[in-house]
């Protein structure tokens, strides 16, 4: 039987399972980001060992596009379903995350940078997604990972980078749409810390 056409991506629908702490990425804390140029929605290349300042990057599956068929048993899967809502809410909280020093914000999955560029394209998001479609970085920093429908894809989680290295990792994510208050509220905190 075929996967249902999902038509609103905006929207969680109730009763997902929630993705539990499976340790897979409890080794990334402290790790310094690997000599690797990924390509962006913007065209650019992004070296993430040359990232100054603060960047904060959101790691997600695979989004999907509307009018086109989930992957079979995607809402089954825990935490696959909501990649675009969680691009939505860094999108609609890009600027309070500037605000609090960020200097970039970006997305990061496995789908090729076509792909990406229309999802970038039609959520209006105001910052650049990565692909790591060729799976370099995933290997390098040993990034949890699941496979359906032939593709290898990211686990979802968010990261706080500090000078090309990642200081904050938050995993599992769910709900997704909440992920990027979530990364807020934190660096908030840690204002307030540092104060």
């Amino acid at each position: 039987m075929a996967e249902p056409i999902a038509r609103d991506f905006l929207t969680l629908p109730e009763g997902l399972p929630i993705p539990e702490d499976d340790g897979a990425a409890r080794h990334l804390a402290g790790r310094r980001l690997p000599d690797l140029a990924l390509p962006a929605t913007d065209g650019a290349k992004v070296n993430l060992a040359e990232l100054a300042g603060r960047t904060v990057i959101y790691v997600y599956p695979r989004t999907g596009r509307p009018g086109e068929p989930l992957p079979e048993g995607w809402d089954a899967i825990p935490g696959a379903r909501g990649c675009t809502p969680q691009s939505c809410g860094f999108r609609d909280h890009f600027e309070a995350l500037k605000a609090l020093g960020v200097a970039r914000v970006y997305g990061l999955s496995t789908q090729d940078t076509a792909y990406q560029r229309e999802a970038a394209e039609r959520l209006h998001l105001p910052f650049a997604i990565l692909s790591d479609a060729d799976l370099r970085l995933t290997r390098a920093l040993d990034l949890p990972t699941f496979t359906v429908a032939g593709m290898t894809l990211l686990k979802r989680m968010a990261w706080v980078v500090d000078a090309a290295v990642i200081t904050k990792v938050f995993y599992p994510v769910f709900p997704p749409d909440r992920n990027a208050a979530e990364v807020v509220a934190w660096l908030w905190g840690q204002r307030g810390a540092e104060a």
